[in-house]
């Protein structure tokens, strides 16, 4: 029997040393690594029950192994985002293509800007964030398109990171795990909320496949307190693709078959 979950991904891309960079100074990436890591991240999503299909990336797609911040995907349709670093642009194609044989398709149009790490959904509450990458006419075509599915759309603002994904993550079905720094635990007033280590800025992106977390292997203190909450970790190490601002969310788009 096949599984339910698709996890699409993309290749690391050769290039990956010309990767957008926000909030890094930009710092050597072993190539070599950096593959082997987002095969073991991939090993990690089969094994949590997805069926991981892999897009061919290229030379000029630096960013392509992020692959989720081009794509939104509920059960009743995509989006394709575009993305905020104009860079980016040419990844869209062959994600539309490969979501396009699952799900309508629908497009953020110009001027809007958006990111899929700006997107956290959470049952029919959609928060994006309003970030250096997503703008607010984004947000609101994506309110007007998810609408008629009765998703209610929230737009917050995003401070001190990249994404909006990089200060809040989903953990449970009802818990997020979060950065106070960067982003108001009162945004959330209607989860549980879990706060990173304060050690750890970077701790709040975990990955839920299922009924468990894929966590990065660099935030030892605030995986302790997941799994003091009862959430079910699986480490992994993404410490190369860490240096290209990527996380365990951005590498793949996890969606119902």
């Amino acid at each position: 029997m096949g599984s339910d979950l698709i996890a699409l991904t993309r290749d690391v891309s050769a290039g990956i040393a010309r990767c957008e960079l926000t909030h890094l100074a930009r710092v050597p990436i072993d190539l070599d690594r950096a593959r082997a890591q987002h095969d073991a991240y991939e090993t990690a999503l089969t094994a949590l029950g997805c069926r991981v299909e892999r897009l061919r990336s290229s030379d000029d797609m630096p960013d392509s192994v992020f692959i989720e911040d081009v794509a939104i995907v509920v059960d009743e349709l995509a989006v394709v985002t575009r993305p905020g670093a104009e860079s980016r642009r040419a990844e869209l194609p062959a994600v539309e293509q490969a979501l396009a044989l699952r799900r309508p398709i629908a497009r953020i149009e110009p001027p809007g800007t958006l990111d899929g790490g700006d997107v956290l959904v959470v049952g029919r509450e959609v928060f994006v964030g309003q970030s250096g990458r997503t703008n607010r006419e984004a947000i609101d075509q994506l309110g007007r398109l998810l609408r008629p599915f009765e998703y209610q759309v929230h737009g917050l603002a995003v401070t001190g990171c990249l994404h909006l994904k990089s200060a809040v993550t989903l953990v449970r079905a009802d818990c997020l795990l979060l950065n106070p720094a960067w982003i108001a635990r009162n945004c959330f007033s209607a989860y549980e909320c879990l706060e990173v280590d304060a050690r750890e800025p970077y701790g709040a992106n975990a990955l839920l496949v299922s009924d468990a977390v894929v966590y990065p292997s660099a935030h030892p203190r605030t995986r302790e307190r997941l799994v003091a909450n009862g959430v079910k970790v699986t480490g992994v190490d993404v410490s190369e693709l860490a240096k290209a601002e990527g996380a365990v969310t951005c590498c793949s788009v996890i969606f119902k078959s």
